[in-house]
């Protein structure tokens, strides 16, 4: 984060961390493969050694909170809930995420990455709107596909920056549009659960 992706060198993050560089290949591979180990700890934010080394890692939308913003009986209360995730993750996933973008455009292996980390974003946010369509809460014209699309952009981590960081708003202030902007276009106006305006 502090020289780019493509000023870092695998021997600087080796020097940083006090091991030989033949050791950082041999626990990775490669610089990309570095980049995408930082992504899944920083998105799942498992930043402390598990208790059981040979444990594997939970995936996010296996994870309590997310089961628990699913279980939500009110539609309402699932955006909302997803709205403090996503705002949660992105809290702590959003400057790794601005350093691959940057690193994309330069990097024929860092693109790549992106455009995985992209398809399973949308992949695991179709499900909010798979699950707002089974039970019938969408608002009447909108289609699963176009629900999905809606989340898609609302969650991006793109209007995330332009708003905490181009905008200067606070992580709370950012949640509370979230949920508001997810519930205000994808619930039926006449739902009793619609969020109010922010």
């Amino acid at each position: 984060m502090q020289q780019g992706y493509a000023a870092t060198t695998v021997e600087a993050i080796a020097a940083e961390a006090g091991t030989a560089p033949a050791t950082v290949y041999r626990l990775f591979g490669s610089k990309r493969a570095i980049l995408e180990s930082v992504l899944d700890v920083s998105f799942v934010g498992d930043d402390e050694p598990d208790d059981e080394p040979d444990d594997e890692p939970v995936a996010l939308h296996e994870r309590p909170a997310v089961l628990d913003a699913f279980a939500a009986t009110d539609p309402r209360q699932l955006l909302t809930d997803f709205a403090r995730i996503c705002r949660e993750l992105l809290d702590r996933s959003a400057p790794v995420q601005q350093v691959l973008r940057g690193a994309a455009a330069v990097d024929p292996d860092a693109a790549e990455l992106l455009d995985l980390v992209r398809g399973q974003r949308l992949e695991g946010q179709s499900r909010i709107a798979r699950e707002l369509g089974a039970r019938g809460a969408l608002a009447g014209g909108i289609e699963e596909t176009s629900a999905a699309d809606t989340i898609y952009t609302l969650m991006a981590p793109e209007v995330h920056h332009l708003l905490t960081v181009e905008r200067g708003w606070s992580a709370d202030r950012y949640e509370r549009w979230l949920g508001n902007a997810l519930c205000a276009m994808l619930l039926a106006p006449t739902d009793p659960s619609r969020c109010t305006a922010p």
